[in-house]
């Protein structure tokens, strides 16, 4: 069976479609087993390889191929994809916490004199302070220069320069950090590249799946922040610097109830959710006002309940303090794949927004900029409470 004329836009199609359906229904609507081995990683989700490509075939022959008609393995799958410019990945992803230590642990950073270089764990502390209060994930450099260089002077190594562009652009080569609003390449981490930083201004911060771990869970903090005290600071954080970036001084875990009972309850309606779609429940129609996809209450719930009340834009510039008459906050449910033309009425493909954000979404400019940014944003913070 020859794959070679499938295409990459033929390979985006099927991923749409498999967004649509959802996991579990596509795989089942084409006859495919869960993969056993290769993955592709595409807008910080993996997808069961085999079945993309075989769907994506539909573009060469009118009709998707079954699993029988062709091998999905490295020589065949893989190096389509490959050669298509996708990632193919050979493991599942690690659970979030253990993704994140081992990210922590696996930092490169320069020594000095005095010691390991601490531009970087203190970039990270200061995101992860901005995740505990669910500051908007995502901050200019023009915002963010004066306080990180602060820090930096007084907590870095005595000889480090408080240059704070060069963690940051360290970190935006990891699997840690987000980096957007720029064009062009990232420039390397040494040199001089504060000019560029200047001239692009780009928004950077945790990486969704880490903010959002960070932001829900106290033990995740306390982790993170028990791992980079062992290794950039002789044991221990100063209290003054977890002060001053907005994290308590943790000695161990603390399990918080409340927290593991929104983490369930979340998977709980997301299950309730997937029940219905397997029912057919979404594939009905609402003739109010107009035929058209009936809607999940339930769905709405869970998007609220991750949202912890905040507008889940990374890049929100300022969710207004009101609330309603009923005390809740001013936040609007939307979907990313318009429900109209029956995209997926799942937590994966909703988003949480404060009004400002939900007008942007809808009638900005940027809209369609800022619901590709939405969509990865959706699926990393499901990612982490659906665990």
């Amino acid at each position: 069976m020859d794959l070679s004329t499938i295409t990459r836009e033929a390979v985006l199609d099927a991923i749409a479609e498999c967004d649509r359906m959802g996991r579990e229904r596509f795989l089942k609507a084409y006859g495919f087993d869960p993969a056993r081995q290769y993955l592709l990683h595409y807008n910080g989700t993996y997808y069961d390889s085999k079945a993309i490509v075989g769907v994506a075939y539909r573009s060469v022959a009118g009709r998707p191929l079954s699993a029988a008609e062709f091998s999905g393995g490295r020589q065949t799958v893989g190096r389509l994809l490959t050669r298509l410019g996708f990632d193919v990945v050979t493991d599942e992803p690690l659970p979030p916490l253990q993704r994140l230590m081992a990210q922590l642990k696996g930092l490169r950073v320069a020594s000095t004199a005095d010691g390991p270089a601490r531009h970087q764990p203190i970039t990270l502390l200061w995101a992860l302070g901005r995740a505990a209060r669910r500051d908007p994930r995502l901050v200019a450099w023009s915002a963010a220069h004066a306080e990180l260089r602060g820090l930096l002077r007084e907590y870095g190594q005595p000889r480090s320069r408080p240059r704070p562009e060069f963690p940051i652009l360290a970190l935006a080569r990891t699997d840690l950090w987000e980096m957007r609003g720029h064009t062009g390449a990232i420039p390397a981490a040494h040199g001089e590249p504060l000019g560029w930083m200047e001239e692009h201004d780009p928004h950077s911060g945790l990486a969704p799946w880490a903010y959002e771990l960070a932001a829900s869970s106290e033990d995740a903090r306390a982790e993170a922040i028990a791992g980079l005290g062992q290794r950039f600071f002789d044991g221990v954080i100063p209290q003054a610097l977890l002060n001053d970036v907005g994290l308590l001084p943790e000695t161990g875990i603390r399990l918080d109830r409340g927290e593991h009972d929104d983490f369930a309850a979340y998977q709980r309606l997301c299950r309730s959710v997937e029940a219905a779609e397997a029912r057919g429940d979404h594939d009905r129609t609402s003739r109010t006002s107009g035929e058209r996809p009936v809607r999940s209450a339930t769905a709405v719930k869970a998007v609220l309940l991750r949202s912890r009340g905040r507008c889940e834009n990374p890049m929100c510039a300022g969710q207004p303090d009101d609330v309603t008459d009923s005390g809740a906050p001013l936040l609007e449910v939307d979907h990313l794949e318009d429900r109209a033309r029956w995209g997926r009425d799942h937590p994966t493909q909703m988003i949480a927004l404060c009004p400002n954000c939900h007008a942007i979404k809808t009638r900005g400019q940027s809209r369609e900029r800022l619901r590709e940014i939405l969509l990865t944003e959706a699926r990393s913070r499901h990612a982490v409470w659906d665990v």
